[in-house]
């Protein structure tokens, strides 16, 4: 089985099976013989290593495992929307279009440029739509294309969460989480969370992407990232917000800074230079806002950097300020090379977990997200 995208039609027996309870009516459902929807059971349990249906006289009953893909699998084959598309066709187009360029395409999947080109061309003629349009060496998705990418690939993630659940119901190793981090998770949140998750789930792998909110929400979409740890944006319709604590960032600048006297006010701390997140995140509207509470229309930003790492050694060889959750730059503040200063006007921000809407979860990952909520109780205070 292609572990990128499993057999589309070995799904569809699947779930044709489990619907109508009788390979008769399941073939005729899907449009196959009787013999060739046997064998794409056969094939899948065999695949699987185990059985997917009891057979009797009463016809087929699906077993635990068929039971935990079934759904997921159905799931897949609404969003994939088509019996005449294949999956080599589908891997083929989610290649295509995260690489950019058939070329490109071809070195991530180890097929040539002529087999993806063929493979695109069948998918479109399948799905009587135009996907894609050539622009010099690269290809850039149709509006249509670009809906179609994101669910086939929600669709490969609904397969594969499925085949983790069958694999840990017989024991196997199994499972993978991806976590979308925002910078203030990566401080000490999602570490923490880590270290107690793979005592739960040693056989469980955890990826860790980092990124922006506006680089990490695209993959969300797609369901190549599960969950989003950060700053909460406006509610939308596709994404669920789950708040978990509130984190109140505070103005942090070299040791000794002299701007971290008493009574200072934002007048005075609009005379220094800062660095801050871009225009767009939370963080920076706050800093805004609270230069024009305390009566100061914000100044200029000399720097604009979402890289904690880079404002840190700014930080330290200048009198440059910055507004950050003291967690992101712990190390320094405890060695006493930075310092804090509270704010003239109290500033918060939700910080909590972003998923989708229509999201199922698997065991290692529910698990995950209430060691999230779990760790995330010591942080309000």
């Amino acid at each position: 089985m292609d572990a990128s995208f499993p057999n589309i039609r070995h799904m569809a027996a699947l779930v044709a099976t489990a619907q109508t309870g009788t390979v008769t009516r399941a073939a005729r459902q899907v449009n196959l013989t009787q013999p060739a929807l046997t064998q794409a059971i056969a094939r899948l349990e065999q695949t699987l290593g185990c059985v997917l249906f009891e057979r009797g006289a009463g016809g087929m009953t699906a077993t635990e495992p068929a039971r935990l893909l079934v759904p997921r699998a159905e799931v897949a084959l609404d969003l994939i929307g088509s019996r005449r598309v294949t999956a080599t066709q589908v891997r083929a187009f989610l290649a295509l279009a995260e690489a950019g360029s058939y070329a490109g395409a071809a070195q991530a999947t180890g097929l040539s440029s002529a087999s993806l080109h063929r493979a695109v061309s069948d998918l479109s003629v399948a799905l009587g739509q135009r996907l894609v349009e050539k622009r010099g060496r690269h290809v850039t998705l149709t509006a249509g294309g670009a809906r179609r990418a994101r669910a086939f690939s929600l669709a490969r993630a609904e397969l594969v969460n499925g085949l983790d659940e069958v694999a840990r119901w017989q024991g196997k190793a199994a499972g993978r989480v991806t976590v979308g981090a925002m910078p203030l998770s990566r401080a000490r949140w999602l570490p923490e969370v880590l270290l107690a998750f793979a005592t739960r789930f040693p056989d469980v792998e955890v990826v860790v992407l980092e990124g922006s909110h506006a680089e990490l929400s695209g993959p969300l979409r797609d369901g190549v990232v599960d969950m989003m740890l950060g700053a909460l944006r406006e509610d939308s319709e596709d994404l669920q917000q789950e708040p978990v604590f509130l984190d109140r960032p505070r103005i942090i600048g070299r040791a000794r800074h002299p701007a971290f006297v008493a009574g200072a006010s934002t007048d005075d701390l609009a005379r220094y230079h800062w660095a801050l997140p871009g225009r767009d995140t939370p963080l920076r509207h706050f800093w805004e806002d609270m230069m024009r509470r305390g009566g100061t229309e914000p100044p200029a930003v000399h720097i604009t950097c979402g890289s904690i790492l880079t404002v840190r050694q700014l930080l330290l060889k200048s009198d440059m300020l910055t507004m950050a959750s003291a967690d992101q730059l712990r190390v320094e503040l405890e060695g006493g090379l930075l310092e804090t200063f509270e704010p003239p006007v109290e500033v918060r921000r939700t910080i909590g977990i972003t998923t989708r809407t229509d999201w199922r979860p698997t065991r290692p990952q529910e698990v995950l997200m209430q060691l999230l909520r779990e760790a995330a109780s010591d942080y309000d205070s």
